[in-house]
């Protein structure tokens, strides 16, 4: 019987490692991936698969795709594709290091590290900014319903679809903006994480709220922050039965609806963007039928 990524549904760990791998030129990656449908998958890893490397292997994931750049009023949505994603979890920082090489030497001969972010949980959970992160996440048979693929037949249900962005926040502007403003930004209120009645159309509660999309476009929330030499934000990360419901969110946040942009963006911005697919597991290894392995 297949079964999710338990990391996914995981509650948020204490620290993070985020990997990202690009293909190598003309190289089969069929014996790495092999070697990490070996290793055992429980809650510390989470592996997604990108398009490119789908398409390395000649199958296809019928419901994966790139990211697609957007542009809004004002606003840019960049797509960075990348083959591999690797998310560590754990609570020891320098575990994840060493795991993180681990995981990068089973795929060196045909994916080489790209990208490397690290992330940490904050004040119990909050974003950078103050405020809860993931408040409205469905729970329970709703968080499967909306995370994980059912019905799609073997090698397909228990995987999920993944959006990862990574979000670069400019603290500076949002710390100089009054608490009412603020709290108007996000649509709740800081102090309490009550929504507000009155908040403008821009809000980013109101541009996201996930049962006012037709159809409803839940997905399961696992974002963290981040900080480096590059500045600091959001390593925004959303599991869902398929990529459409992210994907409506973010299209109404850059105004693609009626024009409005969502207000997070008068201090934040994503600097990067990928789709993946995280293949189900049998037996605590990753199945990977579904794209001939």
């Amino acid at each position: 019987m297949a079964h999710h990524q338990p990391g996914i549904d995981a509650p948020i760990p204490r620290s993070s490692r985020y990997l990202f791998f690009q293909l190598r030129p003309a190289m089969d990656p069929r014996p790495a991936l092999a070697r990490l449908s070996d290793r055992e998958i429980g809650e510390p890893a989470v592996i997604g698969v990108g398009p490119a490397l789908v398409a390395r292997l000649d199958r296809g994931i019928e419901a994966l795709r790139e990211l697609p750049p957007l542009v809004g009023p004002g606003v840019t949505i960049p797509s960075t594709p990348a083959a591999l994603w690797v998310w560590l979890r754990g609570d020891d920082p320098g575990h994840l290091v060493h795991a993180g090489r681990a995981w990068a030497r089973e795929v060196e001969e045909s994916l080489s590290l790209d990208t490397l972010v690290d992330g940490f949980r904050y004040d119990g959970g909050r974003d950078l900014t103050g405020y809860e992160d993931g408040t409205e996440n469905p729970t329970g048979d709703k968080a499967l319903d909306a995370a994980f693929v059912s019905g799609g037949g073997p090698g397909l249900d228990g995987s999920s679809f993944v959006a990862v962005q990574r979000w670069r926040h400019d603290l500076d502007r949002f710390q100089a903006m009054p608490q009412s403003e603020q709290d108007d930004t996000i649509g709740r209120r800081r102090s309490d994480n009550e929504e507000l009645d009155g908040a403008p159309e821009s809000a980013h509660v109101k541009r996201t709220a996930q049962e006012s999309f037709d159809p409803e476009a839940f997905v399961l929330r696992r974002s963290m922050p981040w900080a480096g030499a590059d500045g600091e934000g959001l390593m925004f990360v959303a599991f869902g039965h398929s990529l459409d419901a992210f994907e409506a969110q973010l299209r109404r946040m850059v105004g693609h609806e009626d024009g409005v942009t969502d207000a997070l963006f008068h201090f934040t911005r994503p600097i990067s963007g990928n789709y993946f697919w995280c293949p189900p597991t049998i037996d605590g290894h990753l199945d990977l039928s579904a794209v001939g392995l």
